[in-house]
């Protein structure tokens, strides 16, 4: 029998945050952003009172907090994905959260931000859609021009300093970073929205979305004395620069490790790898990553990209209660897009297709919750499937780093190349 789902209502208008919350809110900030001595910049601000837009950059939970507080005593409605809704449904729709399945093509969330700025409150939107991977801009999407210049409300950007570093995706131990930094910009009055095309909007925010939190630490120095500070990091480098064999990459304690050929770097202080013995290829991570990109880039080219075919296990979020276990089945990503087919609990098939045209970039997830392995995270309106592969001969940064590959490549051939920083 076909399993039948409670599904999530998308399509429930904002809710203004509830006079009673508003201390909770701040006061679960608070301690946070003291303990890293946020120190907050404001840029043309000053004085800025609701409704606007709110952009902000997104590397750990701390963004939320300094969020917070830079804009308190002012109320705001947050988009978040439906994930972080789980078991506390109510009380997140209580403060003012929005929901939104990860990289779809939502026109019941323009119409809720529409009534947030109809509100009078604040639209606090993530438009990296994910934790930053390694401290670096992720790809924004091309209709944020157009979005800003429908809302017509000024527009603001938050970009935090030193979040990833202090908490990077990859291993989400607090190191203690401070001071961090951030800056909360005026970037348009509704005034130059109107003047400007969504083109030119987005330039400017591709502009102001520009950071790199390794550099940042090390042009501050600010050092993290943390003992398993690389612990996690092959999750991201996850091909060896030295014999170039994927996804035999390990770390412990403060160093990374080639099992393939067996070259170790070590990370110190300031985020910095260096070789211990022979070339050190990349000092800053963020080169290495990009240097995974590029080869991910030329298998593109090339039409060879694939994963194989995985065996993997789904779980299905419909609602906000829990994960609910589809059932196993296999996942190939390859020059097509994503193809994840199975058999349910129940004995019935399953199937979701992702073709590259759909999707410019995934949510990926590593050692979910620290306990269910990595996985990719995939989308419909009305379901989230967190796909998880077994064994080891994968990588999901490479499947993300190569959907945004795909997508581009896939621009290029249509006559419609992608402008940069954005899909």
């Amino acid at each position: 029998m076909k399993q039948t789902f409670e599904r999530f209502d998308m399509k429930a208008p904002p809710v203004s945050t509830k006079w009673y919350l508003r201390p909770l809110t701040i006061a679960l900030s608070l301690p946070d952003t003291f303990k890293h001595r946020a120190k907050i910049t404001r840029i043309g601000t000053e004085g800025l009172k609701p409704p606007y837009v709110m952009l902000c950059n997104h590397n750990a939970f701390l963004d939320f907090k300094v969020a917070t507080r830079t804009i308190f005593p002012d109320k705001a409605n947050y988009v978040v994905a439906i994930d972080g809704f789980i078991g506390r449904e109510k009380l997140l729709r209580d403060v003012g959260c929005i929901c939104k399945r990860k990289f779809t093509n939502d026109l019941t969330l323009v119409r809720q931000l529409k009534q947030v700025i109809q509100n009078g409150d604040v639209a606090m939107i993530y438009p990296e859609a994910r934790y930053s991977l390694c401290g670096t801009t992720a790809v924004l999407p091309a209709s944020l021009g157009k979005l800003c210049k429908l809302l017509g409300a000024p527009v603001v950007t938050l970009i935090c300093h030193g979040h990833h570093v202090n908490s990077p995706f990859w291993n989400l131990h607090d190191r203690g970073v401070k001071p961090t930094e951030a800056e909360f910009t005026l970037l348009f009055t509704p005034e130059q929205l109107k003047e400007l095309s969504a083109d030119e909007i987005n330039e400017k925010l591709v502009a102001a979305f520009q950071y790199d939190d390794f550099a940042w630490q090390k042009e501050r120095g600010i050092r993290t004395p943390y003992k398993g500070r690389a612990e996690g990091l092959h999750k991201v480098l996850y091909q060896c620069p030295a014999c170039k064999t994927e996804f035999r990459m390990d770390s412990e304690g403060t160093r990374l490790f080639c099992k393939a050929c067996g070259k170790r770097w070590e990370m110190s202080e300031l985020g910095e790898l260096s070789a211990l013995e022979g070339e050190t290829e990349f000092s800053h991570i963020p080169d290495w990553y990009e240097w995974e990109r590029s080869n991910v880039r030329r298998e593109v080219e090339a039409g060879t990209y694939s994963s194989g075919e995985l065996q993997v296990h789904v779980d299905t979020l419909p609602n906000a209660k829990k994960f609910i276990r589809l059932g196993e089945g296999t996942l190939v990503h390859d020059m097509k897009g994503f193809t994840v087919r199975g058999t349910d609990v129940d004995g019935d098939p399953f199937e979701m297709l992702k073709p590259v045209p759909s999707l410019y970039s995934c949510h990926i997830e590593y050692e979910y919750l620290g306990k269910f392995g990595d996985c990719v995270d995939l989308n419909t309106l009305e379901d989230t499937w967190y796909v998880y592969p077994h064994g080891t001969d994968f990588s999901v940064t490479k499947m993300a780093l190569a959907t945004e590959e795909l997508y581009f490549a896939h621009r290029r051939a249509i006559g419609r190349p992608c402008k940069p920083g954005l899909a």
